[in-house]
């Protein structure tokens, strides 16, 4: 290795620590601060405390908020498998003009700003005549969590032998039964996947929410904006912290389940 390749190495390894840090730097700010015995954001803690996570369980509200975003997140992101997955297989398996627009059209709202496709849920809901707050966030949220369900699994149906379910009908399986005998199982690290990445954005999901909720459906992340408005104390950086072990607990279960290489694959 000559001295110009080392030297390239050497600051490829420099920019990645620096990315590393830039990412997680402020996930780490969070986790230490949520420990601090002081009521004001102080690095570093005075005092280590867990006085903060304590005092959880006396903030008016959080328990619903939590809930109501579980239950959201549940559902929205089981309604986004199913249509994902329908969505998905027209797309690989199907033979008509427009597939491509149609996939592009499914992961759209990714690349959009989530104000704007919030704001447009809003008019569209109203214009509709839906004004129950809890129906409206499940729809948006199916909507925000579709795309990684989509994307997800167009990539493993690229990669699947549909001549194994052709062969598991010759060996007198139904198509149903051949669907949940071959297929479901070779997708099985596509659901899990998806499923996680869908259940994580919308429990986070904050931009497109706020536009829908009213005085007695908050979502986790609007509830954290009223309490930064009314008391901003480290009450919100112990709730952060177990958004972020919500996170690796997710990273966690999917690595033992189908592996860290699948899941990014």
């Amino acid at each position: 290795m000559t001295a110009a390749e080392r030297a390239a190495r050497w600051v490829s390894w420099a920019v990645a620590a620096a990315v590393v840090l830039f990412l997680l730097g402020p996930l780490v700010v969070t986790v230490v601060v949520s420990f601090t015995s002081s009521s004001i954001y102080t690095l570093p803690p005075p005092e280590w405390s867990l006085r903060w996570y304590a005092a959880l369980a006396r903030k008016s509200g959080l328990a619903d908020a939590v809930w109501l975003s579980v239950q959201i997140a549940l559902l929205s992101t089981a309604l986004a498998l199913v249509l994902g997955t329908m969505a998905a297989i027209a797309v690989v398996r199907g033979r008509f003009r427009g597939r491509e627009a149609i996939a592009t059209f499914a992961v759209s709202p990714l690349m959009m700003p989530g104000l704007v496709v919030g704001v447009a849920m809003l008019q569209a809901f109203r214009g509709a005549g839906l004004r129950d707050a809890w129906l409206s966030l499940v729809i948006a949220h199916v909507v925000i969590t579709l795309p990684f369900v989509v994307r997800t699994l167009l990539a493993a149906l690229e990669r699947f032998d549909f001549t194994l379910i052709d062969a598991a009908r010759t060996l007198g399986l139904s198509p149903a039964q051949a669907v949940l005998k071959v297929l479901a199982p070779g997708l099985a690290p596509a659901f899990l996947t998806s499923g996680l990445f869908a259940f994580l954005a919308s429990m986070d999901n904050y931009p497109i929410s706020i536009f829908l909720t009213d005085a007695r459906n908050k979502t986790l992340p609007i509830k954290m904006l009223q309490y930064l408005e009314e008391q901003p104390d480290p009450t919100l950086a112990a709730i952060s912290t177990g958004l972020i072990a919500l996170a690796l607990i997710a990273l966690a279960l999917g690595s033992r389940a189908v592996g860290l290489n699948r899941m990014v694959h």
